[in-house]
């Protein structure tokens, strides 16, 4: 029930943003700012273009926010808008997808450190995320979109215009170079 009650709320400001609602906007930036930062983020590692191109990614759904219908939550919506907009920005810096015939294993994800005790430790957080920022961009975009916003790699090939298998083996190549990052630190650190 309590998420049927933060729908109608979110349907309600969706609604007075269509009639021009300058406080609605404000209150869905105000609920959706912090996500969508991070989801912008994530993909392009640089704060000041993150904070641009959300900026624009408000704007524009706010500017289109009369076609939303409700069909999946405004989050999803606007989420879609953000990407979209993050991979335009990519696709301008021309980021490099490689394509890959050969087989790669897939390394063991335990080896990524246990994520569900990461939270609980900020030094391993800390240290995941400056490895993730160590990744080549078209690696660290695509690890982005399958692990961190749930895409599928079918969806990844859709937005980023590429095969699934080459998602599939940037999603691979990222995971074994962040292992191997992850790797080189604690060697550093226990060496």
């Amino acid at each position: 029930m309590i998420e049927q009650k933060g729908h109608n709320i979110h349907q309600e400001l969706v609604k007075r943003c269509i009639r021009g609602d300058r406080l609605a906007q404000n209150e869905l930036y105000r609920l959706y700012y912090k996500a969508m930062f991070n989801t912008c983020f994530r993909m392009l590692d640089d704060r000041v273009e993150a904070e641009d191109v959300l900026q624009e990614s408000f704007l524009a759904a706010f500017l289109k926010i009369g076609t939303y219908r409700g069909e999946m939550s405004f989050g999803a919506w606007l989420k879609k808008i953000v990407v979209n907009k993050t991979i335009d920005v990519l696709r301008a810096r021309k980021i490099k997808f490689e394509e890959l015939n050969e087989k790669i294993a897939v390394p063991d994800e335990s080896d990524l450190y246990d994520l569900d005790t990461a939270e609980e430790d900020a030094s391993k957080v800390t240290k995941i995320k400056e490895a993730v920022r160590k990744l080549p961009e078209g690696f660290r975009v695509v690890l982005s979109l399958a692990l961190f916003e749930g895409y599928d790699h079918e969806e990844i090939g859709l937005i980023l215009k590429i095969s699934e298998s080459t998602s599939r083996s940037q999603l691979a190549r990222a995971k074994k170079r962040l292992i191997e990052y992850l790797k080189e630190d604690q060697d550093e650190t226990f060496g």
